[in-house]
């Protein structure tokens, strides 16, 4: 079940995705403390080397759910990605069987890059590794923020 509404969630456990088409970023979040965590990023291709690999994250973290980010334009068009994220939005929830939860992560990438590099001072090649997951990161902690309690 595809979900863009919010719902509350007061506990368990979500995996969420900041897909790329060469790399997705990984976060997981706990619902009960509202606290998002950088987690891994993933490879995209070959496609079934990224299920294996999700399926291990879902093994090892058992989520309740997923977020996914959903990218679009700064004048709200679709961006150059938005189907792949939905077909990715679609096989998530097909393969798994869990509720896929969408967030709106416009400049999440370029926000990640920020909070690395600029912010915190980490050198270029280490914020080029941890961008897509700190993406997701900050896409998971948007998603905990809106839930009510």
């Amino acid at each position: 079940m595809l979900e863009t509404s919010h719902s509350t969630i007061t506990k368990g456990t979500c995996l969420g995705f900041d897909f790329g088409l060469k790399k997705i970023g990984v976060a997981t979040g706990d619902a009960e403390t509202g606290i998002a965590n950088a987690l891994t990023t993933i490879v995209s291709v070959p496609k079934q080397i990224r299920w294996n690999a999700i399926e291990q994250l879902i093994i090892d973290w058992k989520p309740d759910l997923f977020v996914v980010g959903l990218s679009h334009n700064m004048d709200g068009s679709d961006h150059d990605v938005t189907r792949a994220i939905q077909k990715f939005t679609r096989q998530l929830e097909g393969r798994f069987g869990l509720p896929v939860h969408q967030v709106d992560e416009t400049l999440s990438s370029r926000e990640a890059w920020e909070l690395l590099y600029m912010d915190n001072g980490v050198s270029h090649s280490k914020a080029l590794r941890l961008q897509d997951q700190v993406a997701a990161q900050l896409i998971v902690q948007s998603w905990l923020d809106q839930q009510t309690v």
